[in-house]
């Protein structure tokens, strides 16, 4: 049985949603087990055979400093699910709460990965193929090197397949057109880097790859930046509600148009649930020593809820292992060679 530990407290509506949203969960996944953390008295509500309370004394509001959410809340519901993590007693964790909070606190507690420098966070846009294109990193690092961009791959690679993609995932470079030769200087040696990962047999590298090419899938994974992702990301949520909008708008604009949108209602529907941000909540943190995701601050039961249901996916399917056999393939790559000289180095002496 998968047990995965919430922070109830996180987000910007706290119990109101986390509560509904875990009792949506645990009744699709009679398998699961949750450990619900937070204040007890506005937990104590919620009973199910096959969920636990775990008190803790603090939150982490949405607009605290890291130095306040690491150093002097250490009783907090964020962290006290991420030592749940570390104790073995969850194997994953899921909170709404601060997004810089919650990779400090995951990354100071549950630590990182051998071979990661910086952890990457990992979600997915919907795409024309009717499934989620997994783009990394989504603003955990504005500054990246060639060999961070590599090490995204790799775990987002691990990732895709560990969610069902495969076991050969394809992975694009996002840049500014398809050609090896366009790009910053960093873009083109992740490239380099890239396509020696392919040859090695480490990564399924597409090429590059167009803002475009997300939202029509033409690879399982993407690879940027974490300044283009968090734009990339709050752009496609913003178009997708923006095209709801005016097809709700022109469809009650009279009656024919009315009568217009019920013979079109199945299509709209289609269209709709295709581009629900909340199916496709729950973005993973990758590159740590544990399976730690989160959920929008804004997300309603249902958004929740599948952001659970993805930290439980992550965790049956041995994510974490699936990462570590990555790395331990493309490791020869994954430093650059100052790194790599020093790493010898060490070694020897």
């Amino acid at each position: 049985m998968i047990t995965v530990a919430v922070d109830c407290m996180g987000g910007d509506h706290g119990p109101s949603v986390t509560l509904p949203a875990c009792e949506r969960f645990l009744a699709q996944h009679p398998e699961a087990r949750l450990l619900l953390v937070g204040l007890p008295d506005r937990l104590k509500s919620f009973s199910h055979p096959r969920a636990e309370l775990v008190p803790a004394s603090e939150v982490v509001n949405m607009d605290d400093a890291l130095e306040v959410a690491l150093r002097r809340k250490k009783d907090s519901s964020m962290r006290v699910a991420i030592e749940l993590v570390k104790s073995g007693a969850a194997q994953a964790v899921v909170s709404a709460g601060n997004t810089a909070a919650l990779m400090a606190i995951a990354r100071y507690v549950l630590k990182t990965l051998d071979g990661i420098d910086r952890p990457a966070i990992a979600a997915q846009i919907p795409n024309a193929k009717g499934r989620g294109t997994t783009l990394l990193d989504m603003g955990a690092n504005v500054d990246c090197s060639a060999e961070n961009l590599l090490q995204f791959a790799v775990m987002g690679a691990a990732l895709v397949s560990a969610l069902g993609g495969g076991d050969s995932p394809s992975v694009g470079l996002l840049n500014i057109g398809e050609e090896a030769i366009k790009g910053n200087e960093v873009i083109k040696q992740t490239g380099e880097l890239l396509r020696a990962a392919h040859a090695a047999g480490s990564v399924n590298f597409f090429g590059n790859v167009e803002g475009n090419d997300i939202f029509k899938g033409t690879t399982d994974l993407v690879v940027c930046d974490g300044f283009v992702g968090n734009v990339t990301l709050k752009a496609s949520e913003g178009l997708a509600g923006m095209i709801i909008g005016f097809l709700k708008k022109e469809f009650s604009r009279n009656p024919l148009t009315k009568i217009s949108a019920l013979l079109a209602y199945p299509v709209i529907a289609a269209l709709r649930k295709r581009m629900d941000h909340r199916v496709y909540n729950g973005g993973a943190l990758l590159g740590l020593r544990g399976l730690a995701f989160k959920s929008h601050g804004s997300a309603d039961a249902i958004g929740f809820s599948y952001a659970l249901s993805r930290a439980y996916d992550a965790a049956h399917n041995d994510l974490l292992d699936k990462i570590r056999q990555q790395l331990s393939r493309a490791a020869p790559l994954l430093h650059s060679p100052a790194e790599q000289a020093a790493v010898v180095a060490s070694e020897k002496s």
